[in-house]
């Protein structure tokens, strides 16, 4: 088990750094403009109406007449860039086996040593998961050290910002999970980030479109940031148990069929 964590870190360690540094970046520019920018938000509604549907969509809430300073804090965390990082990290993690081992004519050398599949597999998710707390670490941290200076009323207290990451993390759980699953019925690297890309911009797009289509309303149980609501948690500062069990659901169902997949699956690469 160690030597193949060795191979993890060596193989994802400058990406994963990358990733996590620019996410802290991003977090950190977000969190200190966007008060600034959100906050005078109420001109722009009244000169371009079309504008308050589209923040509505992706807050989930109607943001009133007027957005408060921490409200406009939640839209950083549902900002596309974040997302976009943090999704970005996760496909090309979990592509890598064994989509990405096959592609590259290594899978069969991989799997002729002394270890069974369940263990290396075991790896790939004990690298997922270390490399998923390292980069919202490192997103939070840039949050943090931003919020210190913008003006205390503007500054998200620490438990509605510690429930918002805990919805962030079953995401994280989730998406990966269902990454996993593609790859590992993938024989080909990039077809298994194309559809996974694919699928979370569909999932996005259906969760933007349920804000003003009936049709998209009724079917918005299918996307994953139907379960992944800031703003709600900012407004009512309760913790979301129901959309975190749904997502944890959706994350175990997908890493055990990839498990189950992984393991029973003819792979070669000759």
């Amino acid at each position: 088990m160690s030597g193949l964590l060795r191979k993890i870190w060596m193989e994802v360690r400058w990406p994963m750094l990358w990733f996590s540094l620019g996410l802290c970046a991003i977090m950190g520019l977000l969190t200190a403009l966007l008060p600034k920018i959100l906050g005078n938000i109420h001109t722009v509604f009244d000169k371009m109406p079309i504008v308050k549907p589209l923040i509505t969509a992706l807050l989930g809430v109607d943001p009133g007449d007027k957005m408060s300073s921490q409200l406009s804090q939640a839209f950083l965390w549902v900002h596309p860039t974040v997302l976009t990082l943090i999704w970005a990290h996760e496909v090309m993690y979990c592509s890598r086996m064994p989509a990405g081992e096959i592609d590259r004519g290594t899978a069969d050398f991989l799997l002729c040593l002394p270890v069974s599949r369940w263990k290396v597999f075991s790896a790939e998710t004990i690298g997922w998961l270390i490399s998923g707390v390292c980069i919202l670490s490192f997103g939070y941290v840039g949050h943090l050290t931003a919020s210190l200076t913008v003006q205390p009323e503007m500054r998200l207290s620490v438990p509605h910002t510690m429930m918002v990451m805990a919805n962030l993390a079953a995401v994280y759980l989730a998406v990966g999970s269902f990454a996993f699953f593609l790859s590992a019925l993938s024989d080909r690297r990039g077809r298994a980030i194309g559809v996974a890309f694919a699928i979370m911009l569909a999932s996005f797009l259906l969760n933007f479109l349920a804000q003003f289509q009936d049709w998209a309303k009724g079917a918005s149980w299918l996307s994953v940031m139907e379960y992944y609501r800031p703003a709600i948690i900012i407004q009512t500062g309760t913790f979301p148990w129901f959309d975190v069990g749904i997502l944890l659901c959706i994350a175990s169902a997908f890493w055990i069929a990839s498990g189950v997949t992984f393991r029973m699956r003819s792979i070669c690469t000759v």
